[in-house]
């Protein structure tokens, strides 16, 4: 004779209540974990398993099953399904580690011409060899398996993430003298503008230039003439892939610091007979009894014999040169505008010829002149002395 099924009363806290209220609205979650919420949710408006059966759309016995995890581990628990025992893995850890480990080698170090491994090859390594290292189980290794293993281990050996050695032992020597630079910009600064409000002669005259070169700036020619947009139809330019070079230029350019000035030469090459040309740029630009302090890098050109002579045979005091410590370009500020040029001027440029690149280069230099940026830096300015 059949009996009533007597309702079960599941104990549901509010905050349970309020996620089940978020699952069962979700688009994200997945189809089952979203049913069994409003399964849950409906058993606790009517505890009827026919019910709620009809109202979600499922066989009562789904309803039944569901309450019954709910009230074994709770409602949260309920939306997943119970762990299976599964298949005993074929693998073993010892084979996993061993091959972790062949992983973190280099495929060359094995007799490959590769540099690394892609997990295709690996695979077939670890079939090839893994018997003979005392794991038969690797004999039907595929790629695949190999993806989960080193995914678990978090380990990527098909890839390269380039890091940079330290390799200037005076490094923060050389950066705190750079800082030293930059913190006389800000004292530089603070004088004129008090200077301006007392009508105060300023101090001896200073400009403090960043400079560094741009080497290999192209000069590529199209084949064909460029398509302009088309509302409606084309949204942007439209550009033939064909294109004909005409070789490449060098950008020297120094920005002033304290008035945001560019001076630039652009030549085709950068050697220390343009620094030179540079230098005497910058020796004409600036009045005589003015002190001309350089922030620049370690090039061959701004420590060569001829660019000593040079510096020598200038009056005492004119040019002082403070040089960025090796790998330590990030310190020049003139790496900042070098960015906004390519990015702006130089972005997607064609030419007919060098001389057309170059005029529009130093074009681009008075446009900048015309509307100046006084740069400034901060990056642990603090802890310079």
């Amino acid at each position: 004779m059949a009996t009533w099924r007597q309702a079960l009363e599941v104990g549901m806290t509010d905050e349970e209540v309020a996620r089940l209220m978020a699952v069962s609205r979700s688009r994200t979650e997945s189809a089952s974990r979203v049913q069994r919420a409003q399964m849950l949710l409906a058993y606790r408006e009517n505890p009827s398993f026919f019910a709620v059966a009809q109202r979600v759309g499922v066989h009562h016995q789904t309803v039944q099953r569901c309450i019954e995890r709910a009230l074994a581990y709770g409602p949260l628990m309920a939306l997943d399904d119970r762990p299976r025992p599964g298949k005993e893995p074929t693998i073993t850890p010892e084979a996993k580690a061993w091959l972790v480990s062949l992983a973190c080698d280099k495929a060359k170090d094995h007799g490959y011409p590769h540099e690394l491994w892609t997990t295709r090859l690996l695979a077939r390594h670890a079939r090839e060899h893994g018997a003979a290292a005392g794991h038969g189980c690797l004999a039907n290794l595929v790629q695949g398996s190999v993806c989960k293993i080193l995914g678990q281990e978090e380990v990527k050996p098909h890839k390269v993430r380039y890091y940079l050695e330290r390799r200037d032992a005076e490094f923060e020597q050389k950066m705190a003298e750079v800082l030293c630079v930059y913190r006389e910009v800000q004292v530089l600064k603070k004088t004129a503008a008090k200077a301006k409000k007392t009508s105060n002669k300023p101090r001896k005259p200073v400009a403090i230039v960043s400079y560094d070169e741009k080497p290999g700036i192209q000069a590529i020619a199209t084949t064909s003439p460029d398509l302009p947009p088309v509302p409606g139809t084309y949204a942007t330019f439209s550009r033939d892939h064909e294109y004909k070079r005409h070789g490449t230029l060098s950008l020297l350019a120094g920005i002033d610091l304290l008035t945001g000035k560019v001076h630039a030469l652009v030549k085709d090459r950068h050697r220390s007979r343009e620094f030179i040309e540079f230098l005497k740029l910058l020796n004409t630009a600036y009045p005589a009894g003015t002190a001309i302090k350089v922030i620049l890098d370690n090039h061959s050109a701004h420590i060569s014999r001829e660019t000593q002579a040079w510096l020598a045979a200038q009056p005492a005091g004119r040019f002082a040169f403070t040089f960025t410590p090796k790998h330590g370009s990030w310190l020049n500020l003139i790496e900042g505008f070098f960015s906004k040029f390519a990015r702006s001027v130089l972005r997607h440029i064609r030419v007919a010829s060098k001389q057309e690149l170059k005029e529009r280069i130093m074009g681009g230099i008075e446009e900048v002149n015309r509307y100046p940026v006084v740069h400034t830096w901060s990056y642990k300015l603090a802890e310079a002395a």
